[in-house]
């Protein structure tokens, strides 16, 4: 005769179980977070900033294979928590970019700018060019009265250095030289 043992073995095994309930209570809680993800950001610069304070103070009076270790141990944390918060603070810092990127930007025209203005100056016929692409957009509307008086001031300015004479080293010496009483 035979007999059958029916023996009730679980199919998955315990563990596997906990890390997919403990990945699924994980991503669930990232999922949460998205509405307070500054809120998080600034949790995370508080703590690190706290922690490197904290640092500072313990490993002040170390020799230096500890504190190698504990800058080591340290560092290896902040990455951590940095991958860990990644998404959150992904977007804080693409605003900081972005804002860096205008500001470079703005520097650079307002350089390229000032370049165009020198060569204005030095050169009548890209100042009559300047003033005649102003004066063409200022009646069509396009530019303001504030641009329009800038450039013609510098054309003023320019006209007038341009007109004065330059004069020889014998000219100069003799004016410098005729103020000194004999």
């Amino acid at each position: 005769m035979t007999s059958f043992v029916h023996v009730d073995q679980p199919t998955v095994h315990p563990g596997v179980q906990r890390a997919e309930i403990l990945f699924g209570q994980i991503k669930a809680a990232r999922a949460g977070a998205n509405g307070s993800r500054p809120l998080i950001a600034l949790l995370i610069v508080a703590v690190v900033a706290a922690v490197m304070v904290v640092a500072d103070k313990l490993v002040s009076n170390w020799d230096e294979g500890a504190l190698l270790a504990a800058w080591t141990v340290l560092c290896g944390a902040a990455f951590g928590i940095a991958a860990l918060f990644a998404g959150s603070l992904r977007a804080p810092l693409a605003r900081v970019a972005g804002a860096w990127n205008a500001a470079a930007a703005r520097r650079a025209s307002a350089r390229a700018d000032a370049r165009f203005l020198e060569t204005a100056q030095n050169d009548p016929r890209v100042m009559q060019e300047l003033q005649a692409a102003t004066w063409r957009q200022q009646s069509e509307g396009k530019v303001s009265v504030a641009v329009a008086a800038k450039v013609d001031a510098v054309a003023r300015v320019a006209a007038r250095s341009s007109e004065m004479r330059m004069p020889t080293l014998y000219e100069a010496m003799r004016r410098m030289n005729s103020s000194r009483y004999y």
